[in-house]
């Protein structure tokens, strides 16, 4: 039987939810900023609104209306204040980040720059999307196209979603979006780092928040705190050391040794690449063996009856 959550939990995904979607957007800024492309679906909502002269924030979230529409029509059950906390805050939060960016570094960029922005601004968005994704109150009206249409055609969630992306990024890139290298790795190269965020900070956060429901509101805000400022505290630090590492390594780097990293970038991202596809694989087979049970088990007991009735 599935445990039913108190206000205080829901409060605290919500916070978590919140908190997730932040550090999305903030990603999201410095891959603009570093001028190396944003996700296919902000990248398109960029060039069309730049087109309309109306604000991205605005544009978005009149963008996000029109898919939210179109997810309570065909399955209402992907819905929760995650989808709303999403469809509201990004586009405005991405438009804010943005122009704090360009005040603090300006809108120069090099290759350490481009570099350095690449990295940090995939650690954050994949960061910030394991996190609202793992409050599980809802996915953001562009993330619940592709499960609803593989539902609906029964083909696998990964073919319809890499033509979502694909379709999005021809779209942006001819109506002038900010389409680049950022923009393909989000897209199709991000599965293996959110695994890592989901395992490392997600899930634990989220068995947290699940603890502390059955305690008393004294202990349980102590706990929350206690356990969210440890785990604060180390990934700020591993972020912070891990970012002076790179800042240290990129100022004495030659021209050839950058070249040499991008090289061993991009075999890592292959072999991101092929990992990902094996869990997309491993994923459709289970799903699709999920619903071959479902399927059987609603059938059984008809085709029982139907067999009794004609003997």
């Amino acid at each position: 039987m599935k445990k039913k959550h108190s206000v205080s939990n829901l409060g605290w995904r919500t916070l978590m939810s919140f908190v997730g979607i932040t550090i999305l957007s903030l990603g999201t800024a410095f891959l603009r900023g570093g001028q190396v492309g944003l996700d296919p679906f902000t990248a398109t909502n960029t060039g069309i609104s730049g087109h309309l002269s109306m604000s991205l924030g605005v544009y978005q979230l009149l963008a996000n209306a029109a898919i939210f529409i179109f997810i309570l029509i065909m399955d209402r059950h992907k819905i929760g204040i995650g989808t709303l906390l999403n469809m509201v805050l990004v586009g405005f939060e991405v438009q804010w980040f943005i122009a704090l960016y360009q005040q603090i570094f300006g809108t120069h960029a090099n290759i350490i720059v481009i570099i350095s922005d690449l990295i940090i601004g995939l650690i954050l968005f994949t960061l910030g999307a394991s996190m609202y994704m793992g409050a599980d109150l809802g996915v953001a009206p562009y993330d619940a196209i592709a499960p609803i249409l593989s539902d609906r055609l029964h083909t696998q969630y990964r073919t319809i979603r890499i033509a979502q992306d694909i379709l999005f990024m021809i779209v942006a890139y001819f109506i002038g979006g900010p389409v680049g290298v950022g923009t393909v790795i989000v897209a199709f190269f991000t599965g293996p780092l959110i695994t890592f965020w989901d395992n490392h900070v997600s899930l634990p956060m989220r068995r947290t928040i699940d603890n502390a429901q059955d305690m008393s509101a004294g202990r349980r805000v102590g706990y929350l705190l206690t356990r969210f400022g440890k785990s604060s505290y180390d990934l700020v630090s591993r972020s912070y050391e891990l970012t002076n590492l790179m800042q240290r390594r990129l100022s004495q780097y030659s021209p050839k040794d950058i070249e040499d990293q991008l090289k061993i970038t991009r075999r890592n991202m292959e072999i991101a690449k092929a990992s990902y596809q094996s869990s997309e694989r491993r994923y459709d087979m289970l799903r699709a063996e999920l619903q071959r049970r479902k399927k059987q088990a609603a059938t059984g007991p008809k085709a029982v009856k139907n067999q009794t009735e004609e003997g």
